[in-house]
């Protein structure tokens, strides 16, 4: 008990940093003419969104960095997942600046864009075979737990490919699903929540970093639930994916992201089938907008309800990911 317990500290501390940071960057946001931009062949329902200030995902990346940063001490693991979540959110921020300064919807490249993930990828597999010098395995769900369970070990050259399919492919997977208010922050805190309460029950360094996002979370889904008074913008939902694949990398877990991010996953699934069908059949669609929060939107659905509702499913996949540890 005593152990989960400190988890709280980090937590509460983060908490506070992020309400009272917001109050502050939102009006600095909006003074620097730091708006949305919408696309023109997004819902039409977001165009009321337009100038709502984004890259709000600094907050939550302060918040994390300065908590992180008191509770570094004997905590080796805190430093990888810090340094992917900080590195991927530079990486988001210079992709909302791009988007903001030339007042279009696309930012870097494709390709810078996933050359400079590349990096960030390479860097922490390296921190984490090398300094760290972790064994190259992770664990299989539901084939008896932690301390029983199966793993599955693969040489050191096959597990870097590996580690760059797990980020980058989640990453993307949570920069898909920030489209609505409240949706990638809400979804992220209960992903976060699960790791927090995983890494406190195996006593694993990467506690303060992973309490600090869920507070973080909590902070700034107080401003960014609907109508949001901020958006994180790239900056924070491509940090997010660092830290999930990251934290679910050093607790030998990348394969619980299946479960617990379903969410993640699905979106960037009905992205993908949108495309291919839309190639192979010259024109054609499966789901009327993707990725797939966007088509519930063109079948009437709030955002509110479609929030809670993606919300209700990651708590419950939460849960089973818990039972298969």
């Amino acid at each position: 008990m005593g152990y989960y317990s400190t988890a709280i500290f980090p937590m509460v501390i983060s908490f506070g940093l992020s309400v009272i940071l917001c109050p502050f960057v939102i009006p600095f946001l909006r003074k620097m003419k730091f708006g949305q931009y919408v696309r023109e062949d997004g819902p039409k329902t977001h165009l009321q969104k337009a100038g709502t200030p984004t890259m709000g995902g600094v907050i939550i990346l302060i918040a994390v960095a300065v908590t992180s940063m008191i509770f570094r001490k004997d905590a080796p693991e805190l430093l990888p997942v810090l340094f992917a979540t900080l590195g991927f959110g530079l990486i988001g921020f210079l992709d909302d600046y791009i988007k903001i300064m030339m007042c279009r919807s696309e930012g870097l490249t494709p390709l810078r864009k996933l050359l400079l993930q590349a990096v960030v990828t390479a860097v922490f597999v390296y921190y984490y075979l090398v300094k760290l010098q972790r064994e190259p395995e992770f664990l299989i769900p539901f084939t008896g737990g932690i301390e029983k369970g199966i793993y599955i070990s693969m040489p050191n050259s096959l597990f870097v490919v590996f580690v760059f399919f797990v980020m980058l492919g989640t990453v993307n997977g949570t920069n898909f699903t920030d489209g609505l208010d409240g949706l990638a922050s809400g979804v992220t805190l209960l992903v976060s929540v699960f790791f927090t309460v995983v890494a406190a029950g195996m006593h694993s360094g990467v506690l303060p970093v992973s309490s600090a996002v869920t507070g973080a979370l909590m902070g700034f889904l107080v401003f960014n639930v609907y109508p949001a008074s901020v958006f994180m913008g790239d900056t924070g939902s491509l940090a997010l994916g660092g830290f999930v694949s990251s934290v679910a990398l050093l607790l030998k877990l990348p394969v619980f992201i299946l479960i617990v991010g379903v969410i993640y996953m699905l979106e960037v699934l009905s992205v993908m089938i949108q495309v291919t069908f839309y190639k192979l059949t010259n024109g054609k669609r499966i789901f009327k907008m993707a990725p797939i929060h966007h088509h519930f939107e063109q079948c009437g659905w709030s955002e509110t309800r479609i929030v809670t509702i993606f919300c209700v499913v990651t708590a419950l996949f939460c849960l089973l990911g818990l039972a298969g540890l």
